[in-house]
């Protein structure tokens, strides 16, 4: 079924020591102007940024009003582009959001006059995605438009030497036929880092600098569209100035993707019409979009390893964390806890630090993992479980749901889950909150079992797809007190690559998250439970 509508759709063209610990993990700033509507949780991200990464405001974040989540008129909800969207049936016989996704990458390519900005991670878009992209750029040119077209995607070494940039040239040229004439197209795939594992990441299509998707998703056919087991993921549409601020950000990566493309330990370039645009968007769009709405939205994202070692304007003075547990082995780096100038230069990891700080009810996480694979990369962000651990000394209500670890791969992040158990996050969470109960574990575990929620990913009420498989989740979503959320990229665990995303904050908007979402998601998670406050399981 899903498949005959892909096709159709084709056709269509608060204590103190909560306060200490805090305090100790993000940067006080000095005060700034306040947006016209109310928005704290923003307020405090901002703060973190302007001391973090003063520098890089307006080419990796920046904060704008008159934003517009962009649903369509039947749905004021599906701004939020999920996958699957088959919530309650382990068979996934309906994918509605899959199937809304792709049509929208049609429709805001479609409308394209200038520009299209498409980022991911490797490999290139394939099968239903590059049909959908293909689709949006015959209307565009039908309709009398010649757009210049960047695609980047990040290769990790040795793993992604197959993807070719001139092969994917090539096959959309072949899609597009004739429309390929009026197209200025560049393709690249790249790593700004073998030693570090850094690479892009990020997952963007931007049109004209005035539209923006962006999210977790992965333009891979057999992972999300052609399988009987797809990952669940999500995206979010805007319009207005943020979308801009997306396309500033893309200059960023390709500045740097131009500057080392004759170096092929790097970059592999290929192009068509033209040479490399470095800064295409600046150039084809050199106003911010116009106000559409008037939601308050900070863009950020970070630059890995490998782009810019340091934000010389950062005033950022950190008392660093120390944990025994977080280096697997002596002598490799630990960019996420120990590196003060890899903070400074990837002002995403603050943002989320920040924005979880600024709860005062309650704090969801929905994410893929909290821990990495360590070997090679830090086992965990120190900070956050630190915020998480003072938070829930104050009484915030935390629920966490991460991928099935049956999702483990062989190698590192080679599947859905880079965890074994939930006890690696509940021992985590449970060492963190006894510093701050004077290393009484009792005390630590009683706080936990008070106020933590903790799953692994289920969206029906059966333990694994119909075929089997474990369920994959690939969010990376925070959301706070129903007021504000993150949607992007960026993981939580450790992890030093190219990310971006949005942080919004909307009271109505975050109750559609919650109603389209999250509640459904525990609904069905909830079975999974070691810890739940609200039924009181509590296996620690």
């Amino acid at each position: 079924m899903l498949r005959h509508r892909l096709r159709r759709l084709h056709r269509l063209t608060r204590s103190a020591a909560v306060s200490a610990v805090v305090l100790a993990a993000l940067p006080a700033a000095p005060a700034f102007a306040s947006s016209p509507s109310p928005a704290p949780h923003l307020d405090a991200v901002e703060k973190a940024l302007r001391e973090v990464s003063p520098g890089l405001e307006g080419d990796v974040w920046q904060r704008t009003d008159g934003n517009k989540l962009d649903a369509s008129a039947a749905d004021p909800s599906d701004w939020l582009l999920q996958t699957p969207g088959c919530w309650g049936d382990a068979a996934c016989k309906e994918r509605p959001g899959t199937e809304r996704l792709l049509a929208k990458v049609t429709e805001n390519i479609s409308k394209a006059r200038r520009t299209v900005d498409i980022s991911t991670l490797a490999p290139f878009p394939n099968g239903a995605f590059q049909d959908a992209i293909a689709a949006g750029l015959k209307a565009s040119v039908a309709s009398g438009n010649k757009p210049k077209v960047r695609v980047l995607v990040g290769a990790a070494p040795v793993y992604h030497m197959n993807v070719l940039p001139s092969k994917y040239r090539d096959d959309l040229k072949a899609r597009l036929g004739k429309a390929a004439d009026d197209i200025t197209l560049n393709v690249a795939s790249m790593t700004t880092s073998k030693t570090s594992f850094s690479w892009n990441h990020s997952k963007l299509l931007v049109v004209d600098g005035e539209s923006a998707v962006t999210g977790g998703i992965n333009s891979w056919k057999d992972d999300y569209v052609d399988t009987q087991h797809p990952v669940t993921d999500v995206d979010l549409a805007l319009t207005g100035p943020a979308a801009s601020s997306a396309g500033r950000y893309l200059d960023t990566l390709w500045t740097w993707t131009c500057q080392n493309k004759s170096n092929i330990a790097s970059v592999w370039f290929a192009a068509s019409g033209g040479d490399c645009m470095a800064t295409m968007e600046k150039d084809a769009n050199p106003r911010p979009a116009g106000p559409t709405g008037n939601v308050p939205v900070i863009a950020v994202g970070g630059l890995g390893v490998g782009i810019k070692d340091s934000d010389p304007a950062s005033t950022f003075r950190p008392q660093l964390p120390s944990a025994p547990d977080t280096k697997c082995v002596v002598g490799l780096p630990d960019k996420t806890n120990a590196d003060r100038d890899y903070d400074t230069v990837n002002p995403e990891e603050s943002a989320l630090r920040a924005l979880v700080a600024s709860a005062d009810r309650q704090i969801v996480i929905s994410q893929q993992d909290l821990n990495a694979t360590c070997p090679p990369i830090a086992r965990y962000d120190v900070r956050l479980y630190d915020i998480l651990a003072a938070k829930m000394a104050a009484g915030v209500k935390v629920r966490i749901v991460v991928s099935d670890p049956a999702n483990r791969g062989a190698v590192g992040s080679g599947g859905y889950s880079q965890i074994k158990s939930l006890a690696e996050i509940s021992d985590t969470l449970r060492n963190r909150l006894a510093l701050l109960k004077g290393g009484d574990q009792q005390k630590a575990k009683a706080a936990m079992c008070s106020t933590l929620q903790l799953g692994t990913f289920r969206s029906s009420a059966s333990a694994t797809w119909a075929d089997g498989h474990p369920y994959a989740l690939h969010h990376k979503l925070v959301a706070v007190d129903s007021s504000a959320f993150y949607i992007g990229s960026k993981n939580l665990y450790p992890s030093w690559l190219q990310d971006f995303g949005y942080i919004v904050e909307s009271p109505e908007a975050a109750k559609q998250l919650e109603a389209k979402l999250l509640d459904p998601e525990w609904k069905f998670s909830q079975e999974t439970a070691t810890v739940d406050h609200a039924r009181g399981v509590c296996s620690l």
